[in-house]
């Protein structure tokens, strides 16, 4: 096993949809989403060692503070354990999605670490087990590692429904220079709800989702209105994407990241030209 290596893509998620349930006596909210894995991704090398080196974490682009507070630490370590520590692992990130911006990134490298280690110490470790690790480590990790391409999640995402991929569609992200708290957001969600009225239904089925066309009259975001309004930068990207003529124009996560569908790569080309540097980082991809 000592000095084994495997190399996987870590891809990043947008949220389709995103609702915010009440806040639970835990304090956390439930949700209800719809997860879409894109082409965007990291890159994660796990390799084994001598079990005296216990967890090294290296990584190759921005600082992402203490190793033993980064979630592919954790799930390095969580594998670790759950093996007896019989050997150490060093994780390499090679960062390709921006940071704090709702696209899921460091989610994707613990989900990616999990399904690596397991695989290099022999798959000792049940996919139900695995996934319940991901659970541990946050809402977007167990669709992260469940391969799907697209999926409907609930509870605190670790409950999730695999349904058929969408066509691939070329993709365009937007990233306003500003980080988002997420627990900021859920507050500023919970403040802004004191006083609204109850909140529609919403029925999905699978011809809702089928198509891309019947996911943008679905689509939504709940953070949307309450991050707008205390993000300016953020509301100007989303209004800017917007008049670019998309398919589908939403905010992921808690943001900041606007992510926008559209009909053809030329589409997509010629929106981010359009755009330019003035709202942020712009990435062109797709949705896989």
């Amino acid at each position: 096993m000592i000095d084994s290596v495997l190399t996987a893509a870590a891809p990043a998620k947008v949220n389709l949809l995103l609702r915010v349930l009440a806040r639970e006596q835990s304090g956390y909210h439930g949700i209800e989403t719809v997860f879409c894995r894109i082409g965007l991704a990291d890159e994660v090398t796990v390799t084994t060692t001598e079990p005296s080196a216990g967890i090294q974490l290296e990584v190759d682009g921005p600082d992402l503070g203490p190793p033993e507070k980064n979630l592919a630490f954790r799930a390095a370590e969580a594998v670790i354990n759950a093996t007896g520590r019989r050997f150490g692992l060093q994780v390499r990130l090679r960062k390709r999605i921006p940071v704090g911006g709702g696209l899921g990134g460091g989610s994707s490298d613990a989900a990616t670490v999990l399904e690596l280690a397991n695989r290099l110490a022999g798959n000792p470790i049940p996919r139900a087990e695995l996934l319940h690790f991901a659970s541990r480590l946050g809402a977007d990790v167990p669709f992260l590692l469940s391969g799907a391409s697209l999926a409907l999640a609930w509870g605190h995402g670790e409950r999730l429904l695999r349904l058929p991929p969408l066509p691939p569609a070329p993709l365009l992200l937007v990233v306003p220079p500003v980080r988002v708290s997420t627990v900021e957001a859920y507050g500023w969600v919970d403040e802004a709800r004191q006083n609204a009225a109850a909140r529609g239904a919403l029925a999905l089925d699978l011809d809702s989702v089928s198509r891309w066309s019947d996911v943008a009259r679905m689509a939504g975001n709940d953070f949307e209105s309450a991050v707008f309004g205390r993000e300016p930068s953020v509301r100007d990207a989303f209004e800017a994407v917007a008049r670019t003529r998309p398919l589908l124009c939403r905010m992921t996560g808690t943001g900041s990241t606007i992510f926008a569908v559209y009909r053809t790569p030329v589409d997509r080309d010629d929106a981010t030209m359009m755009l330019g540097k003035k709202h942020g980082l712009v990435l062109p991809t797709e949705t896989a």
